[in-house]
């Protein structure tokens, strides 16, 4: 067999050495897959006699495997049987009396699944439809000396399994995890970069999950998720530190006090020059006006540094301690301002100001991230037999929303903040860097 050389992108230079877990995550055209494939090709060229499994799991056909992509490969890379390999109908034969099979989870129980106890590598290809059930059939059944378990992936709910394992706050043992995008992927096509400039402008709200990996957190017809999605495009969702010279403003909506009260949401910013740097949100449910409070100090958002900004009904007294907001707030020493009701039709023209603004603003992604998630999700609410907008829908999402709005309509009304033309905006971010938010 003659030496094999393969060229991967840098982003997988770390799977090339041994490890127990190997995950890559992310949108399409990153090319994980194809990726993975000639790993599993130069895996089996180094150690003769290696059993693989390519797993789904739902895999009805052969042609819903991982097959054929590896048979493409094979043909791309030159190789043919006097090299070792060998295609049969349901399985490809490898140097040194090696296989790599294919197989459905869902076809396996604990009795069956044990005919896979010798093999060691298995590749698990769409890896998110992984049941909960499959993946702890799996984990202690590939048991080899040096055995690895490999996930490709385009993420969909943090509560997947593939994710719950190798994207939560302990991953196991040996893990190596990358993100891995179309922008990592050094060989993307010109077709597939239509595909997704057409995506951007056409299904803006299912762009972050389409191609870039992110979960599917919003609906057609989502107020914000275009401006999300160009806020990535031009590194605005980044690391954003507050200005210790410039006041913080913080933006609430009003819960209340009670287990079935709606969230008490806040969004930390700081207007500087014409931008709005978004530095911290901030949400809770059915907790006292103390329990905000002491979140607010314990950030550093005192009342020497930091102003308040209420809705309209900041003077109305909580069903529960009889006392208002605005009082309360101003009692422990904060500078409070009410807002004005803005009259019929105020849901809406929070929104249409945050549509605005939106080409000004910068987050800090670690901080934000829950009101970033609750602003894709943002939506119309639709009567579907008449096809009609019905506003805002309010639901998990909306009150993260509201104090987000409320920002917006504070900046317009008084600050005096417009919106940026396309062709300003377009200047102001050529050779801009995401530390400049900082």
């Amino acid at each position: 067999m003659r030496t094999l050389s393969i060229s991967l992108h840098e982003v997988f230079d770390g799977f090339q050495e041994p490890a127990r877990y190997k995950g890559a995550w992310g949108g399409r055209g990153s090319g994980k897959s194809h990726a993975f494939a000639l790993m599993l090709i130069a895996q089996c060229v180094a150690r003769p006699g290696l059993r693989c499994v390519c797993i789904r799991e739902v895999q009805k056909t052969l042609k819903e495997s991982s097959k054929r992509l590896i048979e493409d490969k094979l043909q791309e890379l030159g190789i043919v049987e006097e090299d070792g390999f060998r295609v049969l109908n349901e399985v490809i034969e490898t140097p040194g009396g090696g296989i790599i099979s294919f197989v459905g989870m869902q076809d396996h129980n604990a009795e069956s699944i044990k005919s896979l106890e010798g093999y060691s590598i298995a590749w698990v290809e769409e890896a998110q439809t992984l049941s909960h059930r499959s993946l702890s059939l799996l984990r202690p059944t590939i048991r080899a000396p040096g055995s690895e378990l490999w996930f490709s992936w385009n993420p969909r709910r943090k509560s997947d399994a593939v994710d719950m394992m190798l994207r939560g706050d302990v991953l196991p043992t040996g893990a190596i995890v990358n993100r891995v995008n179309w922008s990592d992927n050094p060989w993307f096509p010109d077709v597939l970069e239509q595909e997704r400039l057409d995506c951007l402008e056409q299904s803006p709200e299912q762009y972050p999950h389409i191609w870039e990996g992110e979960y599917a957190m919003v609906l057609t017809g989502a107020y914000y998720a275009k401006h999300i999605a160009i806020a990535k495009q031009e590194g605005r969702i980044s690391r954003v530190g507050a200005d210790p010279l410039m006041t913080i403003r913080m933006f609430v909506d009003i819960g209340g006090t009670g287990a079935k009260a709606d969230a008490f949401t806040i969004w930390c910013a700081q207007f500087i020059g014409k931008e709005i740097r978004v530095i911290d949100h901030y949400e809770a449910v059915g907790q006292p006006l103390a329990a905000h409070v002491a979140w607010m100090r314990a950030r550093g958002y005192t009342p020497e540094v930091a102003q308040i900004w209420l809705p309209h009904d900041g003077t109305s007294h909580d069903r529960v301690y009889d006392v208002s907001f605005e009082g309360a707030l101003r009692k422990v020493g904060y500078t409070v301002t009410t807002v004005p009701n803005q009259g019929a039709g105020a849901a809406k023209a929070r929104v249409e100001s945050g549509r605005r603004l939106f080409n000004r603003i910068w987050f800090d992604a670690a901080k934000t991230q829950g009101g970033l998630d609750a602003l894709g999700w943002y939506h119309e609410k639709r009567d579907e037999a008449r096809n009609i907008g019905l506003g805002p829908e309010h639901d998990w999402a909306s009150d993260s929303a509201d104090s987000f709005g409320l920002m917006c309509i504070v900046a317009e009304q008084f600050y005096g903040f417009v919106q940026v033309p396309e062709w300003k905006r377009a200047l102001s971010h050529r050779g801009r860097t995401t530390e400049g938010a900082a």
